[in-house]
């Protein structure tokens, strides 16, 4: 490859080696993801979605951010069995958002039943 690694490269802060692929056929092997991305750099390691939740998805771990970002560049809507790949960097502080909120809101109703608050609940529409 001939990217210049040397000197001050910038890269945008969401840059890094993991990458979140969605929308990959369900039947796709980790052979054949390997095939695919391992064409862009060295892989350090790939997580094929198997669950319900986490079919048509996976992670994508480069040994090398510049191999991540360049397999991002080329692959992001990259057709694989008439499907569309849609190549995202990962990003930790979103993926567990979710995880977060539906914590922050147990412990608000455990304050609320410890202390006998019935305030409404704003976010209810």
């Amino acid at each position: 490859m001939a990217l210049n690694r040397k000197g001050n490269v910038r890269l945008p802060p969401e840059v890094n080696r993991i990458l979140y692929v969605r929308n990959l056929p369900y039947k796709i092997t980790a052979e054949e993801m390997y095939d695919i991305f391992g064409k862009y750099g060295a892989i350090r390691q790939i997580r094929v979605g198997n669950t319900t939740e986490s079919k048509g998805t996976a992670f994508v771990v480069y040994e090398d951010i510049f191999d991540a970002k360049n397999a991002c560049d080329h692959l992001s809507g990259f057709n694989v069995c008439n499907r569309y790949l849609v190549v995202l960097y990962f990003q930790s502080n979103k993926a567990f958002k979710k995880l977060d909120e539906a914590k922050k809101k147990e412990d608000n109703d455990r304050m609320k039943q410890k202390y006998g608050l019935s305030t409404p609940d704003i976010n209810k529409k």
